[in-house]
């Protein structure tokens, strides 16, 4: 079988590469492509994926809808050299291009239909089959719904086991307190208008922090000076390890809050999403892994973290928690791997009987 899988966010190597993989050794022949994304390529070439470069991306919303095009029509030139006949992954592209190829496209999509509705106008009707987190807000018919999330598609106990070397890389013991932050740019077409931490609190909890321990800050774009000497470097596969051992991670990241969730950190989130999303809100109010607030509520917030810190074995109450997750929750790339291997078969099998999916633990 040939199989394109299409990169248009970081996030996007994370949630396929082991899917990637796994058909590969099936003996699947398996394209990758990948527009202009500097964290996206570096994350390719450190896994070892090779990769086709579609070339530029933008910010403005205008200027993103051009690309699209040049995009399809890049791809479509592929599909039709390659005899692609599966598209996987989170790219509108991949949709679009099914509808003029005999390529199906299998997308997956974790965000509520209001939360991101320009993927869901301009992707979801050209799909053939969306697959989504159990629950999540969803108006088209295509959609067959798991019950995992993207995130367990890496963060799975059953593919990641968290190395505690990179502890070291970063001037750390293995027992020492440390936290991770992540200030998000909120640069994507859906993030419009959102607020995440201020200024104001971005100085209050390195202070609070701080006196804490060790402080670690990532962010998707230049950091502000005063918090440059915060700044995590470090190669961006490690981030999961670290935030698996970290003490408390806090952020105004939707992906980032749910990795800590799944890997039993606990975790803050403070930007205008919350509430609105459904598997985060799952984490938090379903398994007590995670807490959300909105702009205006920064002092529930610096509340939460205090009350966090100050409970004895936190890291083994969190434990406890996700071990609850993960008795719940399927393997998602075992999954995905059989959905693209037996499609459309998988399809139909998952729509007459939504319980087949729990072979997969």
């Amino acid at each position: 079988m040939n199989i394109l899988i299409d990169i248009a966010h970081p996030g996007h190597v994370h949630l396929t590469r082991n899917t990637y993989f796994k058909l590969k050794n099936s003996g699947h022949q398996v394209y990758v492509t990948v527009k202009d994304i500097p964290m996206a390529k570096a994350l390719l070439e450190e896994f070892k994926i090779p990769y086709i470069y579609l070339g530029g991306k933008r910010d403005n919303l205008i200027a993103k809808a051009l690309l699209q095009l040049k995009y399809n029509y890049q791809l479509l030139q592929l599909i039709r050299r390659n005899k692609i006949t599966i598209g996987f992954g989170s790219s509108m592209t991949l949709a679009h291009v099914s509808k003029l190829s005999k390529m199906k496209s299998i997308i997956l999509d974790d965000d509520d239909d209001d939360v991101e509705p320009l993927f869901a106008k301009y992707a979801h009707p050209f799909a053939d089959v969306i697959l989504s987190p159990k629950g999540t807000r969803r108006k088209s018919k295509k959609t067959i719904y798991y019950d995992g999330y993207h995130e367990l598609s890496y963060l799975h106990p059953n593919i990641f086991q968290p190395d505690i070397g990179v502890l070291k890389e970063i001037g750390v013991g293995e027992n020492e307190t440390y936290f991770i932050l992540r200030f998000n740019a909120f640069k994507a077409h859906h993030d419009v208008g959102v607020q995440g931490l201020s200024i104001e609190n971005k100085r209050k909890l390195v202070q609070l922090l701080a006196s804490k321990g060790k402080v670690f800050i990532t962010t998707e774009r230049d950091i502000e000076e005063e918090f440059q000497s915060y700044q995590l470097i470090i190669s961006p596969e490690k981030i999961h390890a670290l935030l698996y051992y970290a003490t408390l991670f806090v952020g105004d990241s939707q992906t980032m809050t749910s990795e800590a969730a799944v890997l039993g950190t606990p975790s803050i989130r403070y930007n205008s999403f919350v509430g609105r999303i459904t598997y985060l809100e799952d984490e938090e109010h379903r398994y007590d892994l995670t807490y959300g607030f909105l702009p205006g509520e920064s002092d529930a917030m610096f509340d939460k973290i205090q009350e966090l810190l100050s409970q004895e074995n936190l890291k083994e109450q969190w434990k406890i928690k996700r071990d609850r997750l993960l008795a719940d929750k399927i393997d998602v790339t075992a999954f995905y791997v059989w959905f693209i291997e037996n499609y459309p078969e998988s399809a139909k099998i998952m729509r007459k009987n939504p319980e087949y999916q729990y072979k997969f633990k």
